[in-house]
């Protein structure tokens, strides 16, 4: 399926943005420019069933790869993801052919979850989004708010499938995590090191490190854009 995309700079260089599960492409408001101003073309996906990508029939990380492939420009020169965007980026970084990736908090190892309860958040208020989220931007807000309007709930059954581990990175890649980190514990972390992976760390920072704080995402990029 033909993906939306959302464009940010007109640089030599082709950056790929991939978000999570139940928000879009305007999760990236906040950052998107600042890698646009290191030379980029910032081009930011809505996965099936977020956004205005329609929903659809398979949304197995796999199946969000092939989507991925199908969307975004070939060879970027830098693929950033978070959470179950990451799960989708993984498979699909040999064939996307990118020179590097940089992993956000990662949605990579099977959890115990409540699917019917992460449904249930597509009613979220706005007040609901804000105490949730007490660090965000009221922009920020107001965009999730509208992206769990198109969000389709039956997404949540990718988190039924989700890769486990990766052994040796198929680029240069970074995981950038929050501290901590409930997705990826202190162990995963060292494991992920040992394969050829570099990790860095946004203190305090909660799972969406990029909206929690701007700018030690930023910072924790250097010498990756």
């Amino acid at each position: 399926m033909r993906l939306a995309t959302r464009v940010w700079g007109n640089g030599p260089r082709t950056a790929v943005l991939v978000h999570g599960i139940m928000t879009d492409s305007r999760s990236w408001n906040r950052v998107a420019p600042a890698i646009a101003r290191h030379g980029y073309r910032v081009v930011a996906v809505d996965l099936p069933g977020h956004g205005a990508s329609g929903p659809a029939a398979d949304y197995t990380p796999h199946a969000l790869a092939a989507a991925l492939l199908d969307a975004l420009p070939p060879a970027p020169d830098l693929a950033v993801s978070h959470s179950l965007g990451s799960a989708a980026l993984l498979p699909a970084v040999p064939r996307l052919r990118c020179a590097r990736a940089v992993h956000c908090d990662p949605a990579w190892l099977p959890r115990p979850r409540d699917l019917d309860a992460l449904r249930a958040v597509r009613h979220a208020t706005w007040a609901d989004l804000r105490a949730a989220h007490p660090r965000w931007h009221d922009d920020d807000i107001t965009a999730e708010r509208h992206a769990l309007d198109s969000w389709d709930p039956a997404s949540v059954t990718a988190l039924q499938h989700l890769p486990g581990l990766p052994g040796a990175p198929a680029v240069p890649s970074l995981v950038l995590l929050p501290g901590p980190s409930e997705r990826i514990p202190p162990a995963e972390a060292a494991a992920l090191s040992r394969s050829g992976w570099h990790l860095r760390t946004v203190d305090g920072a909660g799972h969406t490190v990029h909206r929690d704080d701007p700018a030690g995402f930023l910072r924790a990029l250097r010498g990756w854009l």
